[in-house]
């Protein structure tokens, strides 16, 4: 075992760093597993591309930019110290708040230096003759080790449009995945914003008070509750901190990780009158917990539309003008299905005279030109075009990898016809790596980090076991997978998630294949099938020693 970095030589004659983990992104994943990974005493380097922490919160710097899960639970629980010592400005942090957080743990915790910043994994090939990977990066070099964690986010990599004559604008293009650090000056612009999902939702209002003149091209309108930010309340901050443990107890009870108060009756069990008061004190509150006031709206379509036709008529109350109203009105897909947003004034700024809609679904985009955008038959002249695109989610961070497991199989061929693993957490032919909120795994339809967290502790504890049985690798098995994958694919198809043309399918990236990729059972429910898995000595994964 490994306890310290060495320089030792490689097949081909270079030098190659050992250690005995790799660890693949320094988001809040990354960070944890450096954290844990040391605990067990082992020697442990994590390879980022960014130039600092923070993963997802180091890149989306777009105007806007906020956690949609409240601040007091968008944080780690591994350290009450942390909790106890680190103070949030704000009901739903911004982009800037997180990525000081980020920050501030990797200081607490001295993460730094094992951290190796600008510098892009390209490639990582499983060794079989020894049971170690070999990790190549883009500044030449290379890692031995045993253990590989991808920590690579879940939103990590931006998804540009395919639109005939997008390089040959030549105003400033600005994806809200990637935006610049320094910052853009929009004032007194024409600006055009591709895409009206989560990051559209929130960069909108905040564009519309700097351009001259805002043109918002939206094919597929989106749910979205206000969020009701506000400053951090004193009272409500000290009630959490003198009760961390007990509520990120209850909180990891909860579908998705977070604490909520969750209906326990069928929106169809109530009179129409007691569901209306319900919607409209959860909207009054603001926040995605609007879908827990009933269990059943997710998995019963006329429960569903109740809540649904709630949130089309409050639209139709924000917007003025009714011709521009209706087509922000979701009607193509049931509320939740599609990831429910949290606003602020989103609705409201198509009031403002400086925003205009249009409606690419009615008058698609036929090409972009040096100028801007033509729509149907009119032409849109820009100085800025902003992409709030998205994502190639869940997978396409780790497709940008050249990963090769046993028998020089890659990763993108298995996963050609959508992604296998047990759990989420490994893939059957890629030994000694794991995925932390990978395919298969609740991941984004929880609060990320309990998942997260979650995760990382299972995978800490799995190579401690190993350490102690002094296994070579582990390895899921073909039948795990395979059942697993059947049970991931069976939830879904038990409620209205597949009935959206949605990220979580991958539908938004062309060629992608239709594949519902998150476990939607619920964490608790998760949980305890990893746990057991674990306690029953990691049954479904094949453990074994090195080969003579």
């Amino acid at each position: 075992m490994q306890h310290n970095d060495v320089l030792e030589g490689c097949a081909g004659g270079e030098a190659v760093e050992s250690c005995d983990v790799l660890i693949v992104g320094a988001g809040f994943a990354g960070m944890y597993m450096l954290h844990l990974a040391r605990r067990l005493g082992l020697s442990a380097v994590v390879v980022e591309t960014a130039s600092g922490v923070g993963g997802t919160w180091f890149w989306n710097r777009y105007p806007g930019a906020r956690c949609d899960v409240e601040s007091m639970q968008y944080s780690y629980s591994f350290s009450e110290e942390l909790q106890q010592e680190w103070h949030w400005s704000e009901r739903y942090a911004s982009q800037p708040e997180i990525l000081a957080y980020a920050n501030y743990v990797a200081m607490k915790f001295d993460l730094l230096r094992d951290v190796k910043f600008n510098t892009r994994v390209m490639r990582a090939a499983f060794q079989e003759e020894e049971s170690r990977w070999l990790v190549s990066t883009d500044q030449g070099t290379q890692y031995r080790a045993k253990w590989c964690v991808m920590a690579t986010g879940c939103l990590s990599a931006a998804q540009t449009p395919n639109i005939l004559g997008l390089e040959t604008f030549k105003g400033g293009i600005y994806h809200t995945g990637n935006w610049p650090h320094e910052g853009v000056a929009l004032s007194g612009q024409n600006v055009g914003v591709i895409g009206t999902g989560s990051s559209g939702i929130q960069v909108i209002p905040e564009l519309a008070k700097q351009a001259n003149h805002l043109y918002v091209f939206q094919r597929t309108p989106n749910f979205s509750i206000p969020a009701r930010n506000r400053p951090m309340d004193a009272d409500y901050e000290n009630s959490w901190k003198k009760n961390y443990a007990e509520r990120r107890a209850l909180a990891r009870s909860m579908p998705a990780g977070i604490l909520s108060q969750f209906g326990d009756k069928s929106a169809l069990a109530v009179s129409a009158e007691e569901r209306r008061q319900e919607y409209e004190r959860r909207w009054a509150a603001g926040g995605t917990s609007f879908m827990a006031a009933y269990p059943d709206l997710l998995r019963n379509a006329e429960a569903n539309d109740t809540a649904a036709e709630f949130v089309r008529e409050k639209i139709r109350q924000a917007v003025q003008d009714p011709m521009v109203a209706e087509p922000l009105v979701p009607v193509d897909h049931p509320i939740g299905a599609k990831r429910i947003c949290a606003d602020t004034n989103y609705f409201e700024t198509f009031n403002r005279e400086n925003v205009t809609l249009v409606d690419i679904r009615a008058n698609p985009i036929r090409d972009i030109s040096p100028g801007g955008v033509t729509a149907g038959s009119d032409f849109y002249e820009l100085d800025s075009l902003v992409l709030a695109t998205g994502f190639d989610a869940i997978t396409g961070a780790l497709n940008k990898i050249e990963i090769v497991g046993r028998q020089g199989l890659a990763l993108t061929e298995k996963w050609r016809d959508g992604p296998k693993t047990f759990l989420g957490l490994m893939s059957t032919g890629f030994p000694n790596l794991f995925i932390v909120t990978g395919p298969g795994s609740p991941s984004v339809l929880t609060n990320v980090i309990v998942a997260i967290e979650d995760n990382v502790k299972w995978i800490a504890e799995c190579i401690a076991y190993l350490i102690d049985v002094d296994a070579e690798y582990i390895e899921a098995t073909a039948s795990a997978e395979e059942t697993w994958m059947e049970q991931v694919r069976k939830t879904a198809e038990g409620t209205l998630y597949i009935q959206a043309k949605s990220w979580y399918l991958g539908v938004n990236v062309p060629g992608k294949p239709a594949v519902f990729m998150p476990y939607v059972g619920g964490l608790p429910t998760y949980q305890k099938i990893c746990d057991d898995v674990a306690n029953e000595g990691y049954r479904g994964f094949s453990i074994g020693k090195r080969p003579n």
